[in-house]
């Protein structure tokens, strides 16, 4: 088991999961809603197209022990509202974990990437993963940006990722 997973742990609101196949048609309207990916320069254009490639890339990681999304349950309907995890990233070259966070637009401005980003942030210090986290985010996603702020993230650089200029955020435990 990765112990990068946050299987079965849970914070206020919402349970976290391994992500099933079966999560597919619930996450798909992420990438119906034009808001949700209008940053990220790369990704098909079918919806279909592209919430396959993440599905893809997740089980990928499972299966590679590269940490991963988890899915994000809403402990109170049983509904997905996100996904968010630890992920082994390479970044300029230097291997470090990130914490990925994406919500449906649906459950977007009710504090659910903030819980998430939080949760495997102490998660992942109290389990003594690693010293140093961060957050990659387009630099024009402005409110991905506001959750790692609020997470205790500061920004650190400024590089390019798969074709995207990002800024780097970074929190260090202490």
């Amino acid at each position: 088991m990765d112990k990068r997973l946050l299987e079965n742990q849970s914070s206020e609101r919402l349970f976290f999961r391994k992500i099933q196949l079966s999560d597919f048609d619930a996450w798909l309207p992420f990438y119906d809603n034009p808001k949700s990916t209008e940053f990220w320069d790369g990704l098909p254009t079918d919806p279909v197209q592209a919430c396959q490639q993440q599905f893809d890339r997740i089980f990928e990681r499972y299966e590679h022990g590269l940490g991963g999304m988890n899915a994000l349950v809403l402990k109170s309907t049983q509904q997905l509202v996100g996904i968010c995890g630890l992920l082994v990233q390479t970044v300029d070259g230097i291997e470090e974990l990130e914490i990925g966070y994406s919500v449906l637009p649906e459950f977007w401005l009710q504090g659910f990437a903030f819980e998430a980003a939080e949760k495997c942030k102490q998660y992942a210090f109290q389990n003594q993963l690693t010293n140093t986290l961060i957050s990659i985010i387009h630099v024009d996603n402005v409110p991905s940006q506001k959750v790692a702020l609020k997470n205790g993230m500061v920004l650190d650089k400024t590089t390019t990722y798969k074709d995207n200029p990002v800024h780097i955020f970074r929190v260090n435990q202490g």
